[in-house]
């Protein structure tokens, strides 16, 4: 469904990303991995157009979609919830939703908000409020639900869990593999790595801008360099 190829992202003079490739099969969840400033945000902000490679290319459903400005790319069905979940503070809960479905001229929008007031119900009681207000974990409930309006047929997750307790953090990895099941794939960066091995298919870890292991994420969880680095286990 989505590959990338070869892929050199730099800022300035900084090579950030170094040819990497991966591939997301349709209905999969793919785990990216990696310390901070290993390339895990460059990459999805590559896949959804805020930044353009200097080399390789990103190609959904085989179209090469890196030279498309952004909107175009998400209404290719690219969706992404950003680190820091970059809610509109100003807006309500609902505003929010309504604007992840900018695109859209649908008579479907109204059933998509309801569609994620099941996926997190605490945002349905809270519609009407200050999204600026909201928890942490409501807020990265809204940026979900927010990405989830543009009816994307890949959803781009960039550390979910981040600022979150435990119990919150399982509910929303509860809810990201019930979105899944529901057909979405989810490309999903994460530096929580035994939650998001715990709920993802395959997975990739990235060191300084490479791709340093890939493989099951059964595999990977029993792989002694990432239970030493991400897992916190002495081998």
């Amino acid at each position: 469904m989505l590959e990338i190829e070869d892929l050199h992202v730099y800022y300035g003079e900084i090579h950030a990303l170094k040819g990497i490739s991966l591939r997301v099969a349709q209905g999969e969840i793919v785990a990216l991995l990696g310390n901070n400033g290993a390339g895990k945000t460059t990459t999805l902000k590559t896949i959804s157009g805020l930044l353009k490679p200097r080399q390789g290319r990103v190609v959904l459903e085989g179209r090469p979609i890196h030279q498309m400005p952004p909107h175009e790319i998400v209404a290719r069905g690219v969706a992404h919830s950003p680190e820091g979940r970059k809610i509109f503070n100003r807006l309500t809960v609902t505003e929010n939703l309504e604007m992840g479905a900018y695109l859209r001229d649908d008579s479907a929008v109204r059933e998509d908000v309801d569609r994620v007031f099941e996926l997190f119900p605490r945002l349905r009681e809270r519609r009407l409020q200050v999204a600026g207000t909201l928890s942490g974990g409501e807020q990265q409930m809204l940026a979900i639900g927010r990405a989830l309006m543009a009816r994307p047929r890949i959803l781009l997750l960039d550390e979910p869990s981040m600022g979150l307790a435990p119990i919150l953090v399982e509910q929303i990895f509860e809810t990201v593999s019930d979105i899944n099941r529901q057909g979405t794939t989810i490309l999903l960066v994460e530096q929580n790595a035994a939650i998001a091995l715990s709920v993802a298919h395959r997975g990739y870890v990235l060191e300084t801008g490479s791709i340093a292991l890939t493989g099951a994420a059964v595999a990977l969880s029993e792989h002694p360099d990432v239970q030493r680095a991400y897992l916190g286990e002495a081998t």
